[in-house]
Order: structure tokens, then C-alpha cells, then sequence
């Protein structure tokens, strides 16, 4: 039965699915403007650092004032209003909640938000994929050993490529590579929040009109949110991550069967079953025309004469072997895709995505790279800011670096440098001094005694 039977079911028998969302920012802003249209779903609860800033974006995506009114979850509950307030910890324990969607875009805070709905026995959405990067395998297994779901949010890349890897493994194809786009030139790396709009391709004026944070912005720009999104990716599928960072090969979507094979056979992987992110640009900066910027991609192969005969038969394009091919979406929708996720874990008990909780499903990390050269005493700012980016490197490697493991670029906010760090360089636990008594950093670091990687772990396919 689809999830779209199921949710008219639900309203068709007044037991709608309840929805509690922490965070009503850009993403979740999105889903909200969708959840009047879906039947059989009630928001029965935001909970937000600023209720009024998040009662001004439900007005802004269409919402009547008098829908966010409840003064209580009982009273939503019963009315079939909203209740918007500060209180996510009431949010998470309050039995009328079938779903937890976190949606802060905090990571540290987002693991202490899932781990608390997985102890009151909620299921979780996440949509702050920066947490499920350095330690999505432990939440998946703290979630799993409290019997309810843990899942990437459908919209976001890292769900969207997670469908597509699973359709081509449930066809019987061996998954070659697979990834997002991105509108990629290297010195992006140094961009900063005062840069990001030019390089983007907004203007000020359009990025305020929508609302936009230019550091979470710039996050994307500047390597890290790829990186992160394709930590998540190998994590959930097993696939494999390029020993040195991300390669950003340029592509137009009709060349992506080609550039997404073995060096040994022309392309660009180290080998096969590996993540990858394609650039929407030339290396001299030029568009590329028909590109994959905003979109996602899977590249399988067919492994017999008889198979690779088939896409011939029916126009599948391929690389010019005709082994290899791509299926993809050209575009993502973000946060109006959420309902997605919602409906898979309230009526199906099933993720959109989730990192593997086997001892070798820790694949990738997302370290905190310089942008410029540090100094004791600086202070970082995190994903998208002024000091650092984040470089996806295999697991095993990130807990070498110095010998001690790289920073975790989730764990890279507001914590004081102690020692110099060179442009270009990974960070280290010792280059920082970090707030140990967080549940985010014991809970990575817990994963690491539990989840330490085998060396060059084999890549699925």
C-alpha cells in the first residue's frame, strides 16, 4: 500500500500521525508548508529557541495565525492546532508524539535532541545531517537498541542518493559510484560568509527575501556540506570515500557515466563503489550546460553482454563502453520532501536512510580543515564560518591524524585553538581545547572505541 493510502487512512479515521518538530529555521519552514496539504499528518508541536521568529515563518508559508495557538501540546492535541514554544524537552517526552523531526541545523544539540526522543521511545528524523556525520553509526545503534527508527531526511541529498543506491542494488545492479552535485571551483574552500553570495550566484537582496543565513549558506559552498552529506552517504551504504577529499570532477549530466568510472578505465574513481560529488564548472569557471548542481546521481554497471545490450534496446545513455549508467535527479526540493521520511517511519517503521550500526559501517569523517593559518587563541566558528572547512576523509585515516584523530568538523564550534595550524592543514584533537562534557563529544568518542575502522575496509557494491 503507498504511503499516501495509508496517511488518507489515517485521516480518514481521525488518528492523524503527530508530528513534533525542534527547529522551525529555512528547512523546516519548507516542511511546514507542505504538512496542510498532506493528510492524515498534525505538527502538534514546535519547539524553537525564538517561538515568535518561528510563529512569523508559519505565517510566511501560509499558515492562519489562529493554527499555532494551542497554549499547550494537550490542547493542540485536542483542538488540532499547534503548540509553538521554547520546551523541546517536553516536546520529546510528550506521549501524543508519533515523530521527532530535528531540525535545528545545531549539531551538538541535535544529538542531545535525538538522544533524549530515543530514550522517551520516539523514532527521529533528522534533518541535521552535520550530527549524523561524526556519529550517525552510534545514533543509528542508540536508536535501534530503544526500538524505534532513525532516518535521514528525504529532500536532503544524502536520503535522495541513499533511494538511489537502494534501487540499483535492489535491481541487481553493483552500485559504481554515486553522490550529489555542486557548483565547485577549489579556492571556494577560503570562501566566507562575506563572500559566499557572489560566489554563489544570489544576490544579497534575493538571499534576504528568502531568509537566507549566508554562513549556513556558505557551508555549502565551501566544500564542507558536501563533505558532510557524503560522510553520510558512505556511511548508510557502505560505499567507499576517496582517500584524499572529495575531486569535484566536472560533468554535464551526460558525461557522468563516463567520469564516474575507474582511473584504470578512464574516470576518475581510485576504484569502483565509491561516493563522489560532480562540479557544475569547468576548472576555469565556465557553467557547464546541462549540469547536475542542484540534483543526485547512482552509476551502476551492467555486468553481461546480455544486460548492457538492454540499455542499448531502450536508449539508456551510457559511457561510450556502454557498461556503465547513470539514472539521476536533476533536482532536490529540501525541506517539501520531509513528509516523506515522516510517512516512512510513522506507517512503515522504516528509515530513508541510516548509517549502518555493523562494526564496519564506519566508512567516512568530515575533518576540520584551515582556511587560513590559526592561531592559539582563535576561536572557531564551525561550518560555513571564517576559520575552517570540513575535508571528507576515510574513517581509518581521520583517526591517524596526529595521531590522535582529526576534529571533527561538527565538534569545531566555539572551541579555542592551542597550537598553530598552516592553511590547508586537518585539525586534531590536540590543536583544540573542546568541551568534553557534552553528550556530542562522548558520544563520538564512545564511537570511536566502538566502531574504529579495519583498515581499507572493503567498499560495497
Amino acid at each position: 500500500m503507498s504511503l499516501h493510502t495509508k496517511l488518507q487512512q489515517r485521516a480518514a479515521a481521525g488518528k492523524p500521525v503527530r508530528v513534533g518538530l525542534i527547529g522551525a529555521g529555512k528547512f523546516g519552514s519548507m516542511y511546514l508548508a507542505q504538512v496542510p496539504r498532506t493528510p492524515g499528518v498534525q505538527v502538534v508541536a514546535i519547539a524553537d529557541l525564538s517561538p515568535a521568529g518561528a510563529r512569523r515563518n508559519l505565517v510566511r508559508v501560509g499558515w492562519p495565525e489562529e493554527a499555532s495557538g494551542a497554549k499547550s501540546i494537550d490542547e493542540a492535541v485536542a483542538q488540532g492546532r499547534t503548540h509553538v514554544g521554547e520546551d523541546w524537552q517536553a516536546l520529546v517526552a510528550h506521549p501524543a508524539v508519533d515523530v521527532v523531526v530535528e531540525c535545528t541545523g545545531h549539531p551538538v544539540a541535535a544529538v542531545e535532541h535525538c538522544l533524549a526522543a530515543f530514550k522517551h521511545g520516539k523514532p527521529v528524523v533528522n534533518v541535521t545531517v552535520e550530527a549524523d556525520a561524526f556519529c550517525g553509526p552510534l545514533l543509528a545503534r542508540r536508536a535501534a537498541e530503544a526500538g524505534v527508527v532513525y532516518s535521514l531526511a528525504f529532500g536532503d541529498q544524502p536520503a535522495l542518493i541513499c533511494d538511489l543506491v537502494d534501487w540499483a542494488r535492489s535491481c541487481g545492479f553493483p552500485v559504481v559510484a554515486a553522490g550529489r552535485g555542486h557548483k565547485w571551483l577549489p579556492h571556494f574552500a577560503q570562501s566566507t560568509p562575506e563572500t559566499v553570495w557572489g560566489h554563489y550566484g544570489l544576490t544579497p537582496e534575493q538571499a534576504a527575501r528568502g531568509g537566507l543565513n549566508p554562513k549556513m549558506f556558505n557551508s555549502f559552498l565551501d566544500g564542507s556540506k558536501p563533505s558532510i552529506e557524503s560522510a553520510a552517504v558512505a556511511n548508510a551504504t557502505g560505499l567507499a570515500v576517496p582517500s584524499n577529499g572529495l575531486l569535484y570532477p566536472p560533468a554535464s549530466v551526460a558525461d557522468i557515466p563516463r567520469v564516474t568510472r575507474p582511473k584504470s578505465e578512464g574516470g576518475v574513481l581510485e576504484h569502483k563503489g565509491m561516493v563522489e560529488v560532480i562540479s557544475s564548472l569547468e576548472p576555469d569557471g565556465r557553467a557547464i550546460p546541462y549540469e547536475i548542481r542542484m540534483g543526485v546521481w547512482v552509476t551502476v554497471e551492467g555486468e553481461t553482454e546480455y544486460i548492457r545490450n538492454c540499455f542499448e534496446e531502450y536508449n539508456a545513455h551510457t559511457d561510450d563502453s556502454g557498461r556503465y549508467f547513470t539514472l539521476y535527479k536533476r533536482w532536490h526540493l529540501i525541506g517539501l520532501e520531509v513528509g516523506v521520511s515522516v510517512a516512512s517511519v510513522a506507517l512503515r517503521g522504516e528509515a530513508t536512510g541510516v548509517a549502518s550500526t555493523e562494526k564496519d559501517g564506519w566508512r567516512a569523517d568530515v575533518v576540520a580543515t584551515a582556511k587560513r593559518d590559526l592561531q592559539p587563541g582563535e576561536v572557531l566558528d564551525g561550518e560555513g564560518g571564517y576559520t575552517v572547512w570540513g575535508k571528507l576523509l576515510p574513517a581509518e585515516t581521520s583517526l591517524a591524524l596526529g595521531g590522535v584523530g582529526g576534529l571533527p568538523l561538527g565538534l569545531a564550534h566555539e572551541v579555542k585553538m592551542t597550537r598553530p595550524v598552516k592553511q590547508g592543514q586537518c585539525l586534531s584533537w590536540d590543536d583544540v581545547a573542546i568541551d568534553t562534557r557534552t553528550e556530542a563529544y562522548r558520544l563520538r568518542r564512545a564511537m570511536e572505541d566502538l566502531f574504529a575502522p579495519a583498515r581499507n575496509p572493503a567498499p560495497r557494491r
